[in-house]
């Protein structure tokens, strides 16, 4: 029962949320204290019921006794074991309820979801995979894709959702390449960005992760050491960070499990609260990745017990122990009453606790549990399709197109072959719920997830339709039945890649890293005897990462890239493939030729590309941002204005684009800068703008960019951001390896160094014939 409480401050609705949580601190003891420092991973309970059956098998504790002193945090209820939305709510509800009821102070706990490709919960709408976010060259849709999952994750309860993923691509080998927006920076923090807004605008606590080092492990390998210097880090790492941090508003930031250069990010006080806090101002909840503080002791072995690392998280800046009560349990009070810890870093992060959820509303005396009745729970819906049908269709990626194969012709005999062409999960990530949380053969995937085949059968009337192997393993006994249809058909689709999965389950997720850039299994025996054929081949490859389309890939006559493309994926390929859409996709990564000699990207100094003193050629298949279209678009330089641009100033630049095609179409508009001589050695090329334009057939747009000159910054020779006075040169590009209007200036003045509050954007304006 709860106790006589003063409530008149922490209760009061009049004042700040700052104000309150400072009033309630002084009356907590310091297990209540702890408590809202830790989160339990307990489900929901099917039947509504309240917490899961089993949740003690979970938290290692009776639910009355970790509740006693309130809770910090509930995990994931709704995105650990399938149940039905309506009965998830009031399970949620119900345990709110005790929750409330068990402590002096009657605080709810805050609720957190997985929702990188759409709220994580059973029958709940999936939208496309991050890497087709990138792909679509889209914030603005993005952003709207953001707010409809952030508004049914409120609708159930939820108030915090554990994305977006700001990691950059650093080597694609990595399982969690899936879980990125790209290769690039700019376009991770402008997309990243826009997702956060999305989120937060529908009242949802956007996390951004992973904080920060961790895509750029060695050998491209889940939670090895990342080894990079303090300019990578600070010119490719961090950027997105600090954009979607002043571009988008997250209230939350989890910590990555990386170690760089030997520190944990975990314990790494210099990231967490001087770069984070101090210099870029950020004020909200940095939350652990799960397991991470335990990690400090058990992985990295920079603690030497549970207290201990606890110790070195407050410190750092951790606030939050997820996914479940650990070492800041019974370690961290038994620390701080022997004087191992200090109280006042328990104040600290309970402050900060404390005002998110008086923002949230969860220290006011009317909260519920539920804006509405668990009845209006619904996670899927036409609307959320719909939406997610556009995002896919912008996401899917046109790489080659010889002889016009695509669209398919009507009349002709079309096979489809390959093991992915006939699977739904191949149009999943690995953070979907189908996937992440495994199959429940008995309840089905809970969602209408058409295949390939499904959606192109209903576009092509005899559509045959041959396997030919597994994702995995090594039978090949099925290529022969394979090569015959394609032998017997007109053009061949022919749909190889991954399965997305976690810790070995799948080709490509989280844990799922792999040695090389070669296809999964015998894949790429089934693509060479279907080439071999002569049948016209249109490759369509559904993946998680880009795989290597070497010499022996040359003969397909056309190539389609999906990036997990979600539930409605499907239909946006087929549509694709049969015209009915036109592709506006654009590579968000670079397709390597070779499956080794990495890692490399895009973003690579002079002797990062191919040279004379090296027979490993880095040259990809294709760059980053290419992609087709059935229309065709010319360029033309508009007036660039004066040559130079000062070192404080901005520049105005711009083109003309025509659709010169017989329909209308999609272009982007990218736009990069390079700089020929640095004190400092730099990307040949790097993105600093771009302009997704969709024009009829003949209409032409003028396309211009106002680029601040803190967008040519970079870290120094002496470790500062700066801008180096100089030639450079813009380039308005197709891709990063097709420029096709370039406008040489020169930077003037002084060299000049910026901070944290730089421009970050370059403002595009596009003006079309007739407007």
């Amino acid at each position: 029962m709860r106790g006589q409480v003063p409530i008149d401050k922490w209760r009061d609705t009049q004042r700040s949320p700052a104000e309150r949580a400072e009033a309630l601190i002084p009356l907590m003891t310091l297990e209540e204290k702890i408590a809202q420092l830790v989160g339990v991973w307990v489900g929901a309970d099917a039947s509504g019921g309240g917490v899961a059956p089993h949740q003690a098998d979970m938290t290692g504790v009776e639910w009355s006794d970790v509740i006693a002193h309130g809770l910090g945090q509930l995990t994931r209820p709704f995105g650990t074991a399938p149940v039905d939305p309506v009965a998830g709510a009031r399970s949620l509800a119900a345990s709110q309820a005790q929750i409330m009821a068990a402590s002096r102070f009657g605080i709810p706990a805050q609720v957190h979801e997985e929702c990188l490709t759409g709220f994580a919960a059973w029958r709940a709408t999936v939208y496309p995979a991050p890497l087709s976010w990138g792909a679509s060259f889209d914030p603005e849709l993005v952003e709207e894709v953001a707010g409809r999952i952030g508004r049914s994750m409120r609708a159930a309860g939820i108030h915090q959702g554990l994305a977006p993923v700001l990691d950059v691509t650093r080597d694609y080998r990595w399982g969690r390449t899936e879980e990125t927006i790209g290769e690039d920076p700019y376009l991770v923090g402008t997309v990243g960005a826009a997702y956060v807004r999305g989120l937060e605008g529908a009242g949802i606590v956007a996390t951004l992760k992973h904080f920060a080092g961790y895509s750029a492990s060695r050998g491209g390998r889940n939670l090895a050491p990342a080894h990079m210097g303090r300019r990578e880090l600070a010119d490719v790492i961090l950027p997105p960070f600090e954009m979607a941090l002043r571009l988008g508003g997250p209230r939350s930031v989890m910590h990555s499990y990386a170690e760089i250069d030997g520190l944990p990010a975990a314990a790494d006080e210099a990231l967490l609260t001087g770069l984070l806090r101090d210099g870029w101002g950020f004020a909200g909840t940095v939350v652990a990745d799960y397991f991470g503080i335990r990690f400090l002791q058990k992985l990295h072995g920079v603690a030497a017990d549970a207290a201990q690392a606890a110790g070195l998280a407050l410190r750092a800046g951790v606030d939050v122990e997820l996914p479940t009560v650990d070492t800041f349990g019974a370690p961290l009070i038994e620390a701080v009453k022997a004087g191992q810890v200090d109280e006042a870093l328990i104040d600290r992060a309970l402050r900060r606790v404390l005002t998110q959820k008086a923002e949230l509303g969860l220290l006011d005396e009317d909260w519920r549990p539920l804006p509405g009745e668990p009845e209006d729970v619904r996670l899927d819906d036409e609307e959320s399709r719909e939406l997610a049908l556009r995002l896919a269709r912008e996401s899917v990626v046109l790489l080659r197109n010889t002889g016009d194969v695509l669209p398919l012709a009507p009349g002709r005999r079309v096979a489809l072959v390959g093991p992915v062409a006939d699977d739904p999960m191949a149009m999943l990530g690995c953070y979907a719920f189908p996937a992440h949380v495994g199959p429940h053969p008995e309840l089905g995937l809970g969602l209408d997830i058409p295949s390939l085949r499904e959606a192109l059968g209903t576009l092509v009337p005899d559509l045959t339709y041959e396997p030919g192997c597994g994702i995995t393993g090594d039978d090949t006994s099925g290529i022969a039945a394979a090569v015959a249809a394609a032998e017997q058909s007109d053009v061949c689709v022919l749909a190889v890649g991954d399965r997305a999965g976690l810790f070995g389950r799948g080709t490509s997720g989280e844990g799922c890293d792999a040695t090389d850039l070669r296809l999964p299994g015998v894949q790429s025996e089934l693509v060479r005897a279907v080439l071999a054929t002569g049948t016209p081949v249109v490759l369509v490859l559904l993946a998680g990462r880009p795989y290597a389309l070497g010499p022996e890939f040359d003969a397909a006559a056309a190539v389609v890239f999906g990036f997990f493309p979600g539930q409605r994926g499907g239909q946006a390929l087929a549509e694709v493939l049969t015209g009915a859409v036109n592709p506006s996709g654009r590579l968000p990564v670079s397709v390597p030729r070779d499956a080794g000699g990495l890692p490399a990207t895009y973003l690579s100094p002079p002797l990062g590309r191919r040279t004379e003193v090296s027979s490993v050629d880095t040259t990809p298949a294709f760059p980053f941002g290419h992609g087709l279209s059935y229309t065709t678009f010319a360029w033309e330089p508009l007036d660039a204005g004066a040559a130079d641009w000062p070192v404080d100033g901005e520049v105005t630049v711009g083109v003309t684009v025509r659709n010169t095609g017989p329909r209308s179409g999609a272009e982007v508009v990218q736009l990069y800068l390079h700089d020929p001589v640095a004190q400092t050695t730099r990307p040949v090329v790097r993105l600093v703008g771009y302009a997704r334009v969709t024009l009829e057939a003949g209409q032409a747009a003028r396309v211009s960019f106002t680029v601040p000159a803190d967008a040519a910054s970079f870290t120094g020779v002496r470790g500062r951001r700066i801008v180096e006075p100089g030639d450079v040169e813009l380039r308005f590009g197709r891709s990063s390896g097709q420029a096709e209007v370039v406008v040489p200036l020169r930077l003037t003045g002084a060299e000049r160094e910026v901070g944290h509050d730089r421009h970050l954007l370059a403002t595009a304006h596009i003006t079309r014939e007739g407007e």
